[in-house]
């Protein structure tokens, strides 16, 4: 069975944690990439915002075709899976950016709002705001050709992080238009949840009986709106919150791995290395 390939972050420019690309570079290259074919479903382990000028098109993000046009926004979460249209002759940019990134350089505050960065199953994706698009790439632009590079991370960092409020105020309390309303509420209460239960049980099984729903409901419902299974989605909030914890604090890994549900360091550590390929001692160490 063919597999999805999973894309990591690869900057031309030599950055660590983000990219801007000129969309008519970018098609002129598809063809050389080997790794996978753009215009593919693939998976990305990095956030992208694909911003529209000039034309007009389609973009596939799990498995739904967005319409663009000039003036559109179209977020692409990490852990999505998205495809590029063929021959496409639109113009614009695309925005990369890592996880690290924002834990690094956003608020714990702007990222609970943003729902974008983590919450992306329940807000639509595509946005409108010609205005909007075209200050913040004339900012972006204006940065990166400054000699002056002093500061500059921290500078898109801010200047991202207004553009995505920016984005958010408009959404919310939106919701996918196609989502079935019942099961948007089950997710709604799993991912609340996960989210204050992951560090007593990441068993699939203890939620779906607090909810009184079978496994299987919930596996279809969670598949909904992640095309992930529930587990998944636990596990991938259980390593999220042990990198915050590795990244922004100065705790033990013993004192992590214990407020994020594990009795052994030794499991912990498996458990981590698993999802990131990296021990969280190896993690902190990379981003420090």
């Amino acid at each position: 069975m063919k597999k999805i390939p999973n894309i990591a972050f690869e900057s031309s420019e030599n950055t660590q944690s983000f990219e801007l690309l000129d969309l008519a570079k970018l098609f002129a290259r598809l063809p050389t990439i080997v790794d996978h074919n753009p215009t593919q479903p693939h998976r990305v382990s990095f956030f992208a915002l694909l911003i529209v000028t000039k034309g007009t098109g389609i973009h596939q993000v799990d498995l739904i075709d967005y319409q663009l046009k000039a003036g559109t926004v179209l977020k692409i979460a990490k852990g999505q899976v998205h495809a590029f249209q063929k021959n496409a002759e639109y113009e614009g940019f695309l925005l990369l950016f890592t996880e690290d990134f924002i834990l690094n350089h956003f608020s714990q505050s702007s990222i609970n709002i943003i729902s974008h960065l983590y919450n992306y199953h329940i807000t639509s994706p595509i946005f409108n705001e010609e205005n909007e698009n075209s200050i913040f790439i004339n900012q972006l632009l204006s940065e990166l050709k400054n000699e002056n590079t002093y500061a500059r991370e921290n500078i898109i960092a801010a200047l991202l992080n207004l553009y995505l409020l920016k984005l958010e105020r408009q959404s919310n309390g939106a919701k996918l238009e196609n989502s079935n309303p019942k099961h948007h509420t089950v997710f709604i209460q799993f991912k609340n949840l996960v989210e204050a239960k992951y560090a007593e049980t990441r068993n699939v099984k203890d939620y779906a009986d607090a909810m009184f729903v079978s496994t299987k409901y919930l596996n279809q419902v969670v598949k909904e709106f992640t095309i992930n299974t529930a587990k998944t989605f636990i596990d991938d909030y259980v390593t999220l919150e042990i990198k915050r914890a590795t990244v922004t604090t100065n705790k033990s890994f013993k004192e992590i791995a214990f407020e994020t549900g594990f009795d052994e360091v030794t499991n912990f550590t498996k458990f981590f290395k698993k999802n990131v390929h990296l021990s969280p001692k190896e993690f902190r160490e990379q981003k420090t």
